[in-house]
C-alpha cells in the first residue's frame, strides 16, 4: 500500500467472486481459489442468493467465535439458525429482523465453563466490530452495478 493509498484502495483488500450462466436463474460461482457453488432461485435443492446471505452473516459470526471462544475450549458440538423475513416495500424487496441464533455445546469442566461464560462477548464482539459479513449489513454500502461492455448477441441466437 502506498503512502496516499487507502486501505480499501488495497489489492490485499479486495474480495470477489465470478459467477457463470448456465441457464435461466442459475449460475456457478468460483473464487478466486478454485471453490465452486451453484446458486439458483430457490425452487429446488440449490441455495438462493437470500439463503447464501444468511449462510454468510450466520457462517462469518460463528468462525469469529471460534476463534475467541476456542482459546478457552473447542465446541463439541451445535448448530446455528441465521433467519429473516423477506418483505417488498417502498424500498423495494429486502429482508427485515434478521437473527442469528446459536446452541454450541461445550466440554463440562473448568475450559468448557470459561468458553460458555465469554460465548455472550464472541457474540457480541463478531456482530459489533469483526464480521465483515455482518458489520457490511448493518453499516450499509451502496452496491454498484456495472456492465463491463456493451451486450453483444450470441452466434446463432
Amino acid at each position: 500500500m502506498t503512502a496516499n493509498q487507502t486501505e480499501a484502495e488495497s489489492q490485499d483488500t479486495l474480495r470477489y467472486v465470478e459467477l457463470t450462466r448456465t441457464r435461466k436463474a442459475r449460475y456457478v460461482a468460483s473464487n478466486r481459489r478454485g471453490g465452486t457453488l451453484e446458486v439458483g432461485e430457490g425452487d429446488d435443492g440449490i441455495f438462493s442468493p437470500v439463503e447464501l446471505l444468511l449462510t454468510a452473516i450466520a457462517a462469518c459470526t460463528a468462525m469469529d467465535v471460534d476463534y475467541i471462544v476456542g482459546k478457552r475450549a473447542e465446541a463439541q458440538s451445535g448448530w446455528l439458525r441465521s433467519s429473516a423475513r423477506k418483505v417488498r416495500d417502498e424500498q423495494g424487496n429486502h429482508l427485515v429482523d434478521l437473527e442469528v441464533t446459536f446452541d454450541l455445546r461445550y466440554p463440562e469442566g473448568e475450559a468448557g465453563d470459561a468458553a460458555r461464560a465469554a460465548l455472550p462477548m464472541a457474540i457480541q464482539r463478531s456482530n459489533d466490530r469483526l464480521c465483515t459479513v455482518s458489520r457490511t449489513v448493518q453499516i450499509g454500502t451502496q452496491v454498484l452495478p456495472a456492465i463491463a461492455v456493451p451486450s453483444q448477441p450470441v452466434d446463432g441466437a
